[in-house]
């Protein structure tokens, strides 16, 4: 998983609130367990005037050019400032992954749903909670401003604005270690390995019949 440290990058302003899963990436997509390859089919059924399908070359596909992310000012963004409750619905990793494979590192909203917010940490996708009247701010400054940049810095919990402001944001202490790291779950469990060996070490001399 790549590291989050510092990120300065285009915000992309999605107006929604409550946006699931299956917008971020409809199920027919959901056949492939790898996690790249999604980022063409981000927003699907928004993005493109027809139905997409897995496999499908996106490249001639029909556009809604009044869709935020056709829009010219938009392209290359890496920051996501969307609305409350982003990321419902269904627990699809998929998700997240169309989100990185897209380009976005940082996904800004008043408020997620909790599995998804887990998905973002676990693929190196930093979700930041920011007060709603905040996020209006945002969008109102993000909306007149073409270009519009944020800078991010994880270690100092800080997202600071082209005016220079810094807004703190929250983040549990373990979340943080492992995106300043990289660490999905099962990197942060093999840090421990050698207390893993030890304690089935233990085990066996204990109890050498359940190794039988």
């Amino acid at each position: 998983m790549q590291a989050f440290t510092t990120l300065t990058g285009l915000v992309a302003t999605l107006d929604r609130a409550n946006i699931d899963t299956d917008a971020i990436i409809p199920k027919q997509f959901l056949k492939s367990i790898h996690r790249t390859g999604f980022g063409p089919y981000l927003f699907d059924e928004w993005r493109y005037l027809d139905h997409g399908e897995p496999g499908q070359d996106c490249t001639n596909r029909p556009l809604n050019h009044e869709f935020v992310l056709n829009q010219a000012r938009y392209q290359g963004s890496q920051i996501l400032l969307t609305r409350r409750n982003f990321g419902c619905g269904s627990s699809r990793e998929h998700a997240p992954w169309a989100l990185l494979d897209y380009g976005f590192r940082a996904i800004i909203a008043p408020s997620f749903a909790d599995i998804f917010y887990n998905n973002c940490l676990e693929n190196g996708i930093l979700p930041i909670v920011l007060a709603e009247e905040v996020v209006e701010t945002l969008f109102q400054t993000v909306e007149a401003s073409p270009g519009y940049k944020l800078t991010i810095d994880l270690a100092a919990q800080t997202v600071t604005t082209e005016t220079g402001d810094g807004l703190k944001f929250a983040i549990d202490a373990k979340d943080k270690h492992r995106l300043l790291n990289g660490l999905d779950s099962i990197a942060m469990i093999l840090q421990q390995a050698d207390q893993i060996v030890a304690y089935e070490n233990r085990r066996k001399q204990k109890a050498p019949w359940l190794f039988q």
